[in-house]
């Protein structure tokens, strides 16, 4: 198992899910190619709106929209810093970027990298 993740949430329409997931398959071989140890994708299932903070609230979720949290797993900040330098420069994943027709809104999507402290 991995000890450093990159995590994201994002929001995307209902309407797009199997669009989502053709690009969460693309990316998700692209990381594993280059040497991720994992990258799964998941679709909100029981996330309530909070009162003061959820998860649809942390990305302004909208009517019709869900809410995804991804997480690709390395072995280390610096392994996590070799695959994210190919995987930027991979032709795949430049073309999709170039094409600029994301099923979500990027602006709303949040994502940051973590160290594992527990790992059991």
């Amino acid at each position: 198992m991995g000890v450093y993740v990159d995590a994201m949430v994002t929001p995307a329409p209902k309407r797009h899910t199997a669009a989502y997931l053709r690009s969460s398959r693309l990316f998700g071989k692209v990381w594993r190619d280059h040497g991720a140890v994992a990258y799964r994708e998941s679709i909100a299932d029981d996330v309530k709106w909070g009162k003061r903070t959820s998860f649809p609230r942390s990305v302004k979720l909208k009517r019709g929209e869900v809410v995804w949290f991804s997480y690709i797993e390395y072995r280390s900040r610096k392994h996590r810093d070799q695959v994210m330098a190919k995987v930027m420069k991979d032709p795949r994943v430049v073309a999709y970027m170039k094409a600029g027709k994301f099923p979500f809104d990027m602006k709303r999507m949040y994502f940051g990298g973590f160290k594992a402290l527990v790992d059991l």
